[in-house]
């Protein structure tokens, strides 16, 4: 994480809304980042949330009105200390107030007097969010200069699903760091490919593999949290992920995914492959259900298009290719050889000989080979933290080659 806001002044603005748990979590990786941090709270979000629990994390005291106890808070002086001011969550009625300047709130009078970079991370239910009042007020907030938050989509309090929800405390604090650092992946196309695919054998049935897409989607988390614009061209997979830096293509068969792949190459700075992509699909589809007969079914399969060897051939010098190889034997050599053969400038090597790693298991454990003939090794870790390292040593790379 490092210390990206070390120093910082951060005045921290929750209302009322049940996302209010999660600013402490908030609060603490302001403070591990390094920050000093000043909780304001409307009377509102008291209810979901003790002011005592956001005094301790932050060892300030919090203040929830312009007078408290006879003594009068200075929201001006405040206003002048910070180097951000971070309303989360932000209601519809707070958001509704800073917009018109109604400060009956201490977070609206220290929002009208502060003179620092303004952000707002948005927390209300889907018709709320939805409605023209709300993103009228948002509009209007973002053409002052403040800046918005993106929400998350996903299933919120009411038990509706869509969007509305506030980004989680990570986002939120990836978000303000990001504009203290610009990160080498700032503003950077990275293409994934992840999942498995599934090749139609009828309108019921398939030829699949047992990838579930969780390796790629960490990459594409870990590259998006550093600041890049990240496609990522899914295959059938259960999983789901929301970042404002990814934009989620679901594929089936490996055509489709080719077909995308193909189509966002060309803006792509950084091109992960790691999907597992079928090497054959059937060469006819049935369009009604097979019927069982006796003896034996034959399905006559064919080549499908080699997507890593395809991208390979249309890459730029600019352009960074990372291909996956997944063996069960003679795996150094086979994954160097796919290295040269497809023009990767890195390959990650997933062996299934070990215990824990490849498909449907959390964890992960690679060996990374590079264009200049060097290896990399890694231990078991979760996938997570793999995705961390590979991001890491395309870092490396890339500015090893300028």
């Amino acid at each position: 994480m490092g210390m990206h806001l070390a120093g910082k002044k951060i005045i921290l603005g929750i209302c009322g809304s049940i996302a209010a748990y999660k600013a402490a979590s908030l609060v603490r990786l302001f403070i591990k980042g390094g920050a000093q941090v000043h909780v304001l709270m409307t009377p509102a979000a008291t209810k979901f949330i003790s002011p005592l629990t956001l005094s301790t994390l932050s060892k300030n005291p919090v203040h929830t009105s312009v007078v408290d106890d006879d003594s009068w808070n200075n929201h001006v002086e405040l206003g002048l200390w910070a180097d951000f001011m971070v309303v989360a969550p932000a209601t519809a009625t707070t958001l509704a107030k800073m917009r018109l300047g109604l400060c009956d709130n201490i977070i609206v009078a220290t929002y009208l007097s502060a003179k620092c970079p303004v952000y707002f991370a948005p927390a209300m239910d889907l018709d709320m969010w939805k409605h023209p009042s709300t993103q009228e007020n948002i509009q209007k907030l973002q053409s002052y200069g403040n800046k918005m938050i993106p929400v998350g989509h996903g299933e919120l309090a009411s038990g509706l699903v869509g969007e509305g929800r506030m980004a989680e405390p990570e986002d939120i604090f990836n978000f303000v760091s990001g504009a203290t650092e610009k990160s080498f992946f700032t503003g950077k196309n990275v293409l994934i490919t992840a999942g498995p695919t599934y090749e139609a054998i009828d309108p019921v049935r398939f030829i699949g593999n047992r990838s579930t897409g969780k390796m790629g989607l960490e990459i594409a988390l870990s590259f998006a949290k550093k600041g890049a614009k990240v496609t990522l061209i899914l295959g059938p997979s259960v999983l789901d992920v929301d970042h404002p830096n990814i934009k989620l293509i679901r594929v089936q068969s490996a055509a489709d995914m080719a077909k995308h792949a193909v189509r966002s190459y060309k803006k792509a700075h950084i091109t992960v492959m790691a999907a597992a992509v079928a090497d054959y699909t059937p060469k006819t589809v049935a369009k009604q259900k097979i019927k069982k007969k006796g003896g034996a079914l034959k399905i006559e399969l064919e080549r499908t298009q080699d997507i890593a060897a395809k991208l390979g051939t249309l890459k730029s010098k600019k352009q960074f290719n990372v291909g996956f190889a997944l063996e069960t034997n003679n795996e150094a050599a086979s994954a160097k050889g796919k290295l040269v053969k497809k023009n990767f400038d890195m390959i990650v090597l997933n062996s299934l000989k070990d215990k824990g790693a490849g498909f449907a298991h959390d964890t992960n454990k690679v060996t990374i080979f590079d264009s200049k003939g060097k290896t990399h090794k890694f231990k078991l870790k979760s996938k997570k933290e793999v995705a961390n390292d590979i991001v890491q040593l395309v870092e490396q790379l890339m500015s090893a080659k300028k």
